[in-house]
């Protein structure tokens, strides 16, 4: 239940985000730009927060593990605006602008994002106890 309660959480971040710039300031279609936000919020939750963030870096480093999902995730998002805007909207040179201002967005709020999962989703790892006695 936690993981789709995280879920619904990255993508109303996701559709918020890209609503209000793709939307509402380069005019991409209200559909396009949900169409955008439901495939970004499963390849990001899939690749940045199950694969890379819960993976990376020491239990105890939660900052260490934090920047490097963080940095992947702006990547990804740049890359799935980007393709995707591309194939819905047509040959754009806006695209590229949207995408990076809409993956350095979202990459703020997946920094808050992944500090939830830390304590809400994801608890294994604040279970220093096991850690520390092997």
């Amino acid at each position: 239940m936690n993981h789709v309660k995280a879920l619904i959480m990255k993508f109303v971040m996701i559709a918020a985000v890209l609503l209000i710039i793709l939307t509402g300031f380069f005019q991409v279609n209200f559909a396009d730009t949900l169409w955008i936000s439901l495939v970004l919020t499963l390849v990001a939750y899939v690749m940045g927060d199950l694969m890379i963030f819960r993976k990376a870096g020491d239990a105890r480093n939660q900052n260490k593990r934090n920047m490097i999902a963080t940095i992947s995730d702006i990547i990804v998002a740049f890359l799935v605006i980007w393709l995707m805007g591309d194939a819905l909207i047509g040959n754009n040179p806006d695209i590229i602008t949207a995408s990076i201002i809409s993956a350095i967005v979202i990459g703020a709020g997946e920094w808050f994002f992944h500090k939830y999962l830390d304590r809400n989703v994801f608890p294994e790892k604040h279970d220093h106890t096991t850690t520390a006695a092997r």
